[in-house]
């Protein structure tokens, strides 16, 4: 215990004196979280702009379904005009019964979303009229909370993400800077078992993480932001603990390989961004094609995300945490043996 305690108070003091270290394991990711947050925790009016010309029932459905901002005009020219030129991405003119509406296909998202709406009002409209009782009734249920704010779901991907960053960073850079020091040679020189060194590390960076979480937690907390912890929150230090061991064996992995900090940053630099941006870190990744879905799901940092924003937004519980907890102690025990492997001690 003697032998842990000092390696482990070693590491501490030396990654406390890091102050480069320190920056990107902290503050780095922190950025993120605070940009995409002011970005869209603001999103303002979220209504799609129409040009609108003429009156009568069918605009005054259209101005009461609050989907849509309209904007008169005075001839249907001047609307198709606007749409033409792209400053609006559809237009809807009234003369007498015919309704007209013309879009810009463009646009695709603008324009799907525009004509389901028309769409669904003339049909609307036209019941009315013809005094038709509806067959069907259709009752809209959210899942979530309508009070949620993008930072409910900005918090678990890029405080996931800081905690690949740090487990790989530091296991990678610490490992190789040892080694070219000629650290690891006197630890091994030393009577202290190489379990004990491993074991140090692994706290080291385990209690780094559960800091980030703290930090990322209370900064998306703020009234600026204004992140809500519901459910079963708590169930989220356990994926903190996986998570870090899961990604220390990567940086493990690469230190073995590498002989300098550049190229061990850069490798490490090559393993995180790519699988940030395929895991859904920053963007969904719902919309992707099938097989690019399928390929996300191999990295342990998707099931990591997935099982944050389960406990931390959609209220689930411990059955949220079987398969990522399953998914990253597989791949810790996979990864971690091929690093024990070509482990080095000396170049």
């Amino acid at each position: 215990m003697t032998a842990f305690k000092s390696l482990a108070a070693a590491m501490v003091k030396g990654f406390l004196r890091d102050r480069m270290a320190l920056f990107f394991i902290f503050l780095f990711p922190l950025l993120f979280l605070v940009v995409f947050g002011l970005l869209l925790g603001s999103p303002g009016d979220d209504r799609t702009k129409i040009g609108v010309v003429g009156d009568g029932p069918v605009v005054t459905a259209l101005e009461q379904t609050g989907a849509l901002e309209l904007e008169r005009h005075g001839s249907a020219a001047d609307a198709r005009r606007k749409v033409d030129d792209g400053d609006l991405p559809a237009a809807v003119v009234v003369d007498g019964n015919q309704v007209d509406l013309v879009f810009a296909a463009t646009d695709q998202v603008a324009a799907g979303t525009v004509v389901g709406i028309v769409s669904g009002v003339v049909d609307k409209v036209n019941l009315g009229v013809a005094d038709v009782r509806p067959v069907f009734t259709l009752e809209t249920v959210p899942v979530e909370d309508a009070s949620l704010k993008p930072i409910q779901y900005l918090t678990p991907g890029i405080l996931s993400w800081a905690v690949s960053f740090s487990g790989v960073f530091g296991a990678a850079l610490t490992l190789v800077s040892w080694r070219k020091k000629q650290v690891l040679r006197r630890i091994r020189l030393a009577p202290v078992s190489t379990t004990t060194v491993l074991t140090s590390r692994i706290l080291v960076s385990i209690g780094t993480a559960l800091v980030q979480g703290v930090v990322f937690v209370a900064v998306a907390m703020l009234p600026l932001f204004g992140l809500r912890l519901t459910g079963q929150w708590y169930l989220a230090l356990p994926l903190l603990v996986l998570g870090t061991t899961a990604f220390f064996a990567i940086g493990m992995l690469v230190g073995a390989f590498c002989r300098t900090e550049e190229a061990a940053s850069g490798a490490a630099n090559l393993i995180i961004m790519p699988m940030a941006f395929l895991s859904g870190t920053f963007f969904p990744v719902d919309n992707a094609p099938g097989w690019l879905q399928t390929v996300s799901k191999a990295f342990p940092l998707r099931h990591m995300n997935d099982g944050m924003l389960d406990v931390l937004v959609r209220g689930k519980g411990v059955e949220a945490l079987l398969v990522p907890s399953a998914v990253l102690v597989a791949f810790t025990l996979v990864v971690g043996f091929v690093a024990t492997r070509v482990f080095r001690w000396e170049d």
